[in-house]
């Protein structure tokens, strides 16, 4: 159930037809896996927190640096040479005493990702690199665990959710294809604007609320780009190949 306290702090989700007190109660049963706690993972784990998801699942091995701080704002000047999981639990149970919030130091690899998105109820991918990003779809797709993929880049950004283990949703590979060894552009390479990953986190995080209490359109099956130099947005229709190496032979 849901303390006198929580029924105040929720009251605007509980209102809202979509979400009601039945959906705030999924929300707090449910576990969100986070990999990444950078550009993407900063906003996604506060709203995250403050919608009261009842336990976050921290992963990145990185530590806070001055650089991140023009756009992480989940940490401070403070959190400087901390581990960015270590910070972020910080915050998130600052912003919302009750969640639970676990913390896993480590680099996603082939021998730990399954372990790690074990039990999700959903995973969101703000990964940096494209062999970390399909490791983790890889083990989205064999969990049958919905995955929430956000990536930023400059003035641009994209979203999508994954499904594919659904007959007529693709997979992430769908998307990309089978070729792991693409060049990988960094934030420190090519910069990027603090408010975009804002944005792509924040809708990272609604998307993941959706896949908990579904509500509106689902979005499986496309992705959103944004255009944030010139403020204009369009969604494209992705199609799932019958002869990807991930999912062409999974149906439900």
């Amino acid at each position: 159930m849901l303390s006198d306290e929580e029924l105040d702090r929720y009251a605007r989700h509980i209102v809202l037809r979509e979400i009601g007190g039945t959906g705030q109660l999924k929300l707090k049963h449910a576990t969100i896996v986070i990999i990444g706690a950078g550009g993407i993972g900063s906003p996604a784990i506060q709203y995250l927190a403050a919608a009261g998801i009842g336990r976050l699942v921290l992963v990145d091995d990185d530590v806070v640096e001055p650089s991140n701080l023009q756009r992480q704002t989940i940490f401070a000047t403070a959190d400087r040479s901390r581990p960015k999981v270590a910070a972020a639990a910080d915050r998130a149970t600052a912003i919302n005493p009750h969640i639970a919030v676990d913390v896993h130091q480590v680099r996603v690899a082939a021998d730990n990702v399954a372990t790690l998105i074990d039990g999700a109820d959903a995973v969101i991918d703000g990964c940096d690199n494209f062999a970390t990003r399909l490791m983790v779809a890889d083990a989205a797709l064999a969990a049958r665990v919905p995955l929430i993929s956000a990536a930023v880049d400059q003035f641009e950004g994209q979203l999508a959710v994954y499904r594919g283990w659904l007959a007529d949703k693709p997979c992430y590979r769908c998307f990309v294809g089978d070729d792991p060894a693409r060049a990988d552009r960094s934030c420190a390479d090519v910069g990027i604007l603090g408010p975009v990953t804002g944005i792509l986190g924040s809708l990272a995080a609604l998307e993941t609320i959706r896949a908990v209490v579904p509500f509106g359109d689902d979005t499986a099956g496309t992705m959103l780009l944004a255009d944030l130099m010139s403020l204009r947005f369009r969604t494209l229709r992705l199609p799932k190949d019958p002869g990807c190496s991930a999912c062409g032979q999974l149906a439900v």
